[in-house]
């Protein structure tokens, strides 16, 4: 009896030690905490009632870097313009980091960005999803990017096509960009991606081309002011810069796909107050970019600056209008810019697939453009800047002293045995070759004609320039101008192959 009495006690201990442990441990934190709470809750309550309701009815934060070109998104006017509209805008520079950036865009931490087409596209693809859709253009790369090298070591775009030469570069820039354009579109088979030398920055590209020896078969790829700085170096020149080509090194606003839809006029108001600002810079852009260069200590002096900013394109409103179908204009759709950006990608091994699949149309929205022009926003009085397509006319002797660019990379071009006449499947070839051309309206093209060495070599030649001249009216039935095309046939190699190379006038 006296053993059970010491059993039914000890439990009864065990159980108050229990209750005494939880009171303790959990009833006593958890009302001191439910206390702090209250507190805590009633002290954010006091201060809300002593506030003020914020003059900003929405808050974005854009994700950005210090690019030269975005140098409007940190302006005074901008801020002002934004204010009046009650936006209130948190620039975060991140370095150029884009895959971090879509990321953001991706789970909120950024509404809206800055990003090039194609490193919009290439992050889209390294994530596998598409959070962020093309609102409006901010500037088109007009020379500000150049691919520069000694001349001794490589004369034109086709001494590229060595093993052995190495392109100096920053990974996911436009100067990758820019030599991604260049080995898509020209005969460069040897080069791959062991070609490429990817370092940190801007300034150890220049580093390393001033350790360089003339006989070094580098290409430094970058931009101003660094071009300028290479080519005060009468050994060194500018193989192709920017300004040559359209369409590939396009800066863009993005937002994100989940805020342009909870609150899309936030996104027209942004865009209203950006092309606002692009007005008021209009003609004192060198100002504002040697004033901000200043405030972020990198000075720039004036020569760079008028360099830089003639590199530059930024786009107005009515230039938006056209590049997004608003308005039908000459100026390039961003359709056939996504279209083409991609193509260069996946043919270069950048990208495996194109994450849009085949659908350009889904990584824009013109809609927001396409309201303000209904409700006549303008600016101010703006001109639709256009380029022409057309090239001086040139006589036999300056055909004759083109400076040659480079050799595109064009299939094998089928003719009807022994016959001028070009095949159907060639047809779609030369088709793809007008578009290619497009994009290079600075140049002029020489279409050569290759003949065999067995038989009739005098007859061979004349087929081989009946052919280039049957290239050459194909072309320019195809809305190329009579101005910039010349069919030549060479001295035989054996080949019946016809070649299409690009060449300038050197002034």
């Amino acid at each position: 009896m006296k053993s059970k009495l010491i059993v039914v006690s000890f439990i009864w201990l065990v159980i108050l030690f229990v209750f005494a442990a939880a009171w303790k441990l959990w009833w006593v934190p958890s009302q001191e905490e439910a206390v702090e709470q209250a507190a805590q809750e009633a002290h954010e309550e006091a201060i809300r009632q002593t506030g003020s309701a914020s003059k900003y009815r929405t808050q974005i934060n854009f994700a950005y870097d210090s690019f030269s070109g975005y140098s409007i998104f940190r302006s005074e006017n901008f801020k002002n313009n934004l204010s009046q509209k009650s936006l209130k805008v948190n620039l975060v520079d991140d370095g150029a980091n884009y895959i971090e950036r879509l990321k953001g865009l991706q789970s909120g931490k950024y509404q809206m960005a800055a990003f090039t087409i194609d490193a919009l596209i290439k992050a889209s693809d390294e994530i596998g999803d598409l959070p962020a859709t093309i609102v409006e253009i901010i500037d088109e790369s007009r020379g500000c990017d150049a691919m520069t090298g000694y001349k001794l070591a490589i004369p034109d775009l086709d001494a590229l096509n060595d093993p052995e030469v190495k392109f100096i570069l920053i990974e996911n820039s436009p100067a990758e960009t820019l030599s991604r354009v260049v080995m898509s579109h020209f005969g460069l088979n040897n080069v791959s991606e062991k070609s490429f030398i990817p370092v940190a920055n801007a300034e150890e590209v220049y580093r390393r081309y001033r350790e360089s020896k003339p006989s070094d078969k580098f290409v430094f790829v970058l931009w101003e002011p660094y071009v300028t700085k290479m080519l005060e170096n009468p050994n060194v020149h500018d193989l192709v810069n920017s300004s040559r080509f359209r369409g590939y090194i396009v800066d863009v606003i993005v937002a994100s796909r989940d805020f342009l839809v909870k609150d899309e006029q936030a996104v027209r108001d942004f865009i209203e107050a950006y092309l606002s600002s692009v007005y008021h810079y209009r003609n004192t852009m060198e100002s504002l970019v040697a004033s901000d260069a200043k405030e972020a200590g990198t000075p720039l002096n004036d020569e760079q600056i008028k360099r830089l900013v003639k590199g530059i394109w930024w786009k107005n409103t009515v230039e938006n209008y056209a590049h997004m179908g608003v308005e039908s204009h000459s100026l390039q759709h961003i359709e056939d810019m996504i279209a083409n950006i991609t193509k260069v990608l996946i043919s270069t091994g950048s990208i495996s697939s194109d994450p849009a699949n085949g659908q350009p149309n889904i990584l824009y929205y013109n809609k927001i453009l396409s309201d303000i022009k209904n409700n006549n926003f303008f600016p101010g009085k703006e001109n639709l800047r256009t380029e022409s397509d057309v090239l001086p006319s040139l006589n036999d002797e300056e055909w004759s002293k083109l400076t040659p660019v480079g050799t595109l990379k064009v299939p094998k071009i089928v003719f009807a045995r022994g016959t001028s006449k070009v095949t159907s499947q060639s047809e779609i070839t030369l088709n793809e070759l007008v578009e290619k051309l497009k994009t290079w309206p600075q140049y002029y093209l020489v279409i050569k004609g290759d003949a065999s060495l067995r038989g009739d070599i005098e007859a061979n030649k004349a087929l081989a320039l009946e052919r280039a001249k049957s290239v050459e009216r194909y072309l320019l039935n195809h809305g190329i101008s009579s101005t910039r095309v010349k069919a030549v046939a060479v001295e035989p190699t054996g080949s019946t192959d016809v070649m299409f190379q690009l060449g300038y006038l050197p002034y």
